[in-house]
This record gives structure tokens, C-alpha cells and sequence, in this order.
């Protein structure tokens, strides 16, 4: 089940950056610090339909398959159980969400007549930056009391306060041209503490 896991976190991680580099790769003038990862998939993008559903989709199903398998093998906690079981609803489940309902042109960032698409991706979107870093967080201290795991635990409290101040900034600057750096930090902080979970979980029994 550990090898499972670890796997299912890794290939999740490595399939989301590939394809946000892929994405971007592919866009015609895309920045990385100035767009949106949504915009290198968005209904009018003529690769998106590829990347999301090569890329993203998979990925998706991965990080919500990691999130709720990790429950098995971790210590029994009633905040461990809250913070895995949010991480796979609103990162892994909420990834899978805004990959099937595209944003539009331009990801529309003014909400100038919306499609149905759009709003269905920015209310998931938006719950999936409100609430994943507070579930890193709370694994953090639940994690406290296990002399073995402190190192984790700090580094996933770290990890989860520095995605929830970008998160912050990221929603009061939505408009800003810095908006995909803010959004790449957060994003970054949430899979680095996937793959370092992934080795912790490998590695648990050994524990």
C-alpha cells in the first residue's frame, strides 16, 4: 500500500508541473509570473482539450486517489483524517473540476459575461486556495505529537502558511500582472509537500 501511495503522489506532482510547462510551452505569448495556469488550457486554447485530458485529468485523479489512500497507513487522527480527506477533496477532486470545466478566453479575470464553465472553475478554484493550505496546516499539528514525524510536521505547517499568505495576496491581486507568480508559489508549496508526504508514507513502516 506504502509503494502504492508514494507512486500515486509522485507521478500526480511530476504529471501537474509537466503539463503546466508543456501549457505554457505551447501558448503563444505566455508568461509564466503574468498568466493564469488556467489560461494555457482555456476553451479557446487548441491544445488544452489535449491538456487536460493527458495531463491535468490524470494528475487529478492521482493527488485524490493519494489523498484518501494516505488515511490507511498514516496515524489515526481526527485532524489528519480532516486534512487528507479536504487535500483530496478540494486539491485533487477540485483539480479534476476546473480541468473538465475550462475557463474562458483569457480566463475572463474581470467576469465580463461568464460562461457556466467559467464559474463552475473559479468558485472551484477559489475553495481549493481557501481551504488546501489550512489542511496542511492541520496535518502539521496533528502531526506534532509524533516525535519521528516533527521535521514533517514543521515542514508542512511552513509549507501550509507560506501557500495560505499567497493565497491572500493572490485573490487581493487577482488583476495584477504578478498573478501566475503568486499562483505558481502556491501551487508550488502544495506539491512539494505531496512528494516530501510521498517519501514519508514510503518510508513509514521503516519508521
Amino acid at each position: 500500500m506504502e509503494n502504492k501511495i508514494f507512486w500515486l503522489g509522485i507521478i500526480g506532482s511530476l504529471l501537474f508541473v509537466v503539463t503546466a510547462i508543456i501549457g505554457a510551452y505551447l501558448a503563444p505569448n505566455y508568461s509564466h509570473v503574468e498568466h493564469l495556469i488556467s489560461e494555457s488550457y482555456a476553451i479557446d486554447m487548441a491544445h488544452g482539450f489535449n491538456l487536460r485530458v493527458f495531463g491535468y485529468i490524470p494528475s487529478s485523479i492521482c493527488l485524490t486517489l493519494f489523498g484518501f489512500l494516505s488515511l490507511k497507513v498514516l496515524p489515526k487522527s481526527q485532524l489528519i483524517n480532516l486534512g487528507f480527506i479536504g487535500f483530496a477533496v478540494f486539491y485533487g477532486i477540485g483539480t479534476f473540476i476546473v480541468s473538465v470545466f475550462p475557463c474562458d478566453a483569457g480566463c475572463d479575470k474581470e467576469l465580463i459575461s461568464p460562461s457556466l464553465s467559467q464559474l463552475i472553475h473559479n468558485i472551484s478554484g477559489g475553495l481549493t486556495y481557501l481551504f488546501v493550505p489550512i489542511c496542511l496546516i492541520l496535518i502539521g499539528i496533528a502531526l506534532r505529537k509524533f516525535p519521528n514525524q516533527k521535521p514533517f510536521s514543521g515542514l508542512s505547517i511552513l509549507l501550509g502558511s507560506i501557500a495560505m499568505l499567497f493565497s491572500y495576496i493572490f485573490i487581493e491581486h487577482y488583476e495584477t500582472n504578478q498573478v501566475g507568480l503568486y499562483q505558481r508559489i502556491i501551487e508550488a508549496c502544495v506539491l512539494i509537500w505531496v512528494i516530501k508526504t510521498s517519501f514519508v508514507i514510503k518510508n513509514f513502516k521503516q519508521n
